[in-house]
């Protein structure tokens, strides 16, 4: 059980990371790095609280 969690964290931190640096990588290309940053960690912590959620789901349905 523990195994999961820790793989579920690992996942949303990765979520969190790749989101922002897409964010960051787009915003350079359109000369607005700090906005494009802002953006993919907003769209970072989204994507892992909807990770989370469905872990939580998953784990009360079973």
């Amino acid at each position: 059980m523990e195994q999961v969690k820790e793989r579920k964290e690992i996942l949303g931190w990765a979520v969190f990371m790749g989101a922002m640096f897409i964010g960051m990588g787009i915003g350079s290309i359109f000369d607005q790095t700090g906005a494009g940053t802002l953006i993919g960690m907003g769209v970072g912590y989204i994507g892992e609280l909807i990770i989370e959620a469905r872990s939580k789901n998953t784990e009360t349905t079973k």
